[in-house]
């Protein structure tokens, strides 16, 4: 499979997340990579650096490991020892993504949406990046597969001036990822717009209260 000749294969939430963990320890620890299913779980349900935080049992990672295999985005072996089941992740080779691009999807599964600024410091122990505009340029590319875009820019969140991308390798976005930006800003701005009525309101009340008062105050 390439990714010139198959198009994306859509994965569910846990694989993304066992696909993530492999990426990443196969350069953190690389001697104690492949992975057995306890360092496996160890990875996935860590809770650090990793978002959303999940406990997913070893019956559950099992069968989406099976799913993975089935797939080739894993394989099976027994390593050196020859004793303990292990895995390892085949993402690049299965869809053709350069070292990079690897590195940045697995920082997105691992820790969901983020700026091109918090993409290049989060992955710097997988993949060390020149500046900012290269972690773009790779984005960009990612973004531009022929065979299915593998990473989206989403909008920018108010307050912020950065926009934040999301892989794809789940489907699109949730509605809070893509519009939580745009919803945000209508409800502040609806929000700003009622208090502005309410001070408004408030002054007119107060002068007739101090007409009223004077009236009052002048009267024999």
């Amino acid at each position: 499979m390439t990714a010139a000749s198959e198009p994306l294969q859509q994965l569910s939430f846990l694989e993304s997340r066992i696909l993530g963990v492999l990426i990443e320890k196969e350069r953190t620890t690389p001697d104690a990579y492949p992975l057995t299913l306890n360092s496996l779980s160890a990875g996935c349900n860590q809770k650090t650096a990793r978002d959303p935080v999940i406990s997913a049992s070893d019956s559950e990672l099992q069968t989406t490991l099976e799913e993975l295999r089935s797939r080739l985005l894993v394989i099976e072996t027994y390593g050196a020892s020859g004793r303990v089941l292990r895995y390892a992740q085949n993402f690049a080779k299965v869809y053709s993504v350069p070292a990079a691009g690897v590195a940045l999807l697995a920082v997105l599964m691992l820790r969901g949406a983020q700026t091109v600024s918090e993409l290049r410091a989060n992955s710097e122990r997988l993949y060390r990046f020149d500046d900012a505009s290269s972690v773009e340029a790779y984005l960009e590319e990612l973004a531009a597969r022929s065979s299915g875009a593998m990473v989206c820019r989403l909008p920018k969140q108010p307050g912020s001036r950065e926009h934040r991308w999301a892989h794809l390798l789940c489907g699109a976005p949730a509605p809070t990822d893509a519009a939580q930006a745009t919803t945000l800003a209508s409800t502040n701005a609806e929000l700003a717009e009622r208090v502005t009525r309410l001070e408004s309101e408030v002054a007119e009340l107060r002068t007739a209260v101090q007409a009223l008062t004077g009236e009052a105050g002048a009267a024999p």
